[in-house]
């Protein structure tokens, strides 16, 4: 019988042990570590076929001998879907698209493989629902249907030998959750599953020049399903957001070999699918004809564009000892840690109030930028005192008080102008050189200064 080798892998950082441990020595997690098996004899996994991992045999060259060509890319025909990857599909590349049950992931791939296969050859796998199933959806999308082959199987070896013979640019894998290796004797699912089906589907794809769509599920805590080294494996990781009750999605660059990261898709799920945004700034700045206290606009830079965001603040008396601190589409620690500078240098005490911040649209906001707006709202929630309607705020707050520039000030001003905002108060070190045409700019270099500003 073939000999069976044993070990315990982190589903957080991918480190592996020889026994079994409540906490991993690698990222310190506890509760991580799976149990992998494999046999050693066979050919499945990394181990197998090592060398031509990347496509063409190891062999040493100097740095100036290499070409350093740019990379081909092909549109998928969907503007935010190509925004987020960088321009479009590059051939090889494997791409790992994750989210929630119900986000929309197979819907927008059958979408994109349905225009392109009107161009070139391409193979949507399905592990998870029958031929009939993906077929009903098409139709009911109305997409066209005369050129995508499909395919239902959970056989990586079988995906593999179908892939071989139909020879795709594109090829979909939904999901690689439900794929297995007969080679191993987990189920599917588990870590050793889900490693080793994902690095020979990669292997394939660097060999061929194939583009490679996984799907991933997500756990509780909203991170990827599986082991980590699987977001090693690939070229570009996605992540699909969006709440249940809200009609916007927003597809996210979490990691990206050929692009910029953290780049921002916005789409709209309709009866007809999703729908892409083309100007995000519009939706999440539908605001009431009258604004009321704590509201307020700022500008965040998502990968390569700006977007303007309303952030609302509800500063409200605790009736409890233990006042709350609760965050909708921002870092709560953070939002603490501006209360304390707010009291520090700007005189004003809410330690015995409840504050409530919300990111109005569902968007979260994971930059910097965002201090000062969020600490003038709560001010501005604080003391019942609208802030002018016209007005947009963009900031990083230091411990010391001081307001830092943030990245791209002038392209922020001047989306936030063609908006119509005629008043901002902006970092000193954010002044425009040139005046903006129908926009009063005030530079601050402080929070006190800032709110002597408002």
């Amino acid at each position: 019988m073939a000999k069976t080798k044993t070990a315990y892998v982190c589903s957080e950082c991918g480190a592996d042990f020889a026994k079994w441990q409540g906490q991993c020595g690698g990222c310190g997690a506890w509760n991580t570590l799976s149990e992998f098996r494999m046999d050693q004899s066979a050919p499945a996994g990394p181990s197998a076929n090592r060398g031509s991992f990347a496509g063409e045999t190891a062999k040493v060259r100097r740095l100036d001998e290499i070409e350093a060509g740019e990379a081909p890319r092909r549109a998928t025909g969907i503007g935010e879907l190509d925004r987020v990857l960088g321009g479009g599909l590059v051939p090889g590349s494997a791409i790992l698209m994750g989210g929630d049950p119900g986000a929309g992931k197979s819907t927008l791939l059958l979408q994109t493989l349905c225009t392109l296969a009107e161009s070139m050859p391409c193979l949507y796998v399905t592990g998870e629902e029958s031929l009939n199933q993906v077929a009903l959806r098409a139709e009911r999308l109305e997409l066209p249907k005369n050129h995508l082959q499909l395919a239902a199987e959970t056989d990586v070896e079988s995906v593999l030998q179908t892939a071989r013979s139909e020879n795709p640019e594109v090829l979909v894998v939904d999901s690689v959750q439900v794929m297995y290796l007969t080679g191993l004797q987990s189920a599917p699912g588990s870590v050793a599953q889900v490693r080793e089906s994902a690095a020979a589907l990669t292997r394939f794809a660097k060999q061929t020049g194939t583009v490679l769509f996984l799907v991933g599920h997500v756990t509780k805590d909203g991170t990827l399903a599986g082991p980590k080294v699987l977001e090693h494996m690939i070229d570009c990781s996605l992540m699909l957001e969006g709440s249940a009750d809200s009609r916007f999605r927003t597809l996210r660059g979490l990691k990206n070999r050929f692009g910029a990261v953290n780049e921002l898709g916005v789409f709209g799920m309709t009866d007809e699918g999703l729908k892409e945004v083309r100007n995000p700034s519009a939706i999440f700045l539908n605001r009431a004809e009258e604004v009321a206290s704590g509201s307020l606009v700022t500008v965040i830079w998502e990968g390569t564009r700006p977007l303007l965001v309303e952030l609302q603040a509800l500063v409200d008396p605790s009736h409890f000892g233990n006042p709350r601190r609760v965050c909708v589409g921002l870092d709560q620690n953070r939002l603490a840690m501006l209360l304390a500078v707010l009291h520090r240098h700007g005189g004003i005490q809410v330690g015995d109030h409840d504050v409530f911040a919300n990111v109005v649209g569902g968007v979260k906001v994971t930059e910097t930028g965002a201090d000062l707006a969020l600490l003038l709202a709560a001010v501005s929630s604080f003391r019942d005192k609208p802030l002018p309607r016209e007005l947009v705020v963009f900031g990083e707050v230091g411990l010391s008080g001081e307001i830092r520039p943030v990245p791209k000030g002038q392209e922020r001003l001047r989306e936030a102008a063609k908006h119509g905002f005629r008043q901002a108060i902006i970092p000193a070190g954010n002044k425009p050189r040139e005046s903006i045409e129908g926009m009063s700019v005030q530079a601050v270099g402080s929070l006190a200064e800032a709110l002597d500003a408002i």
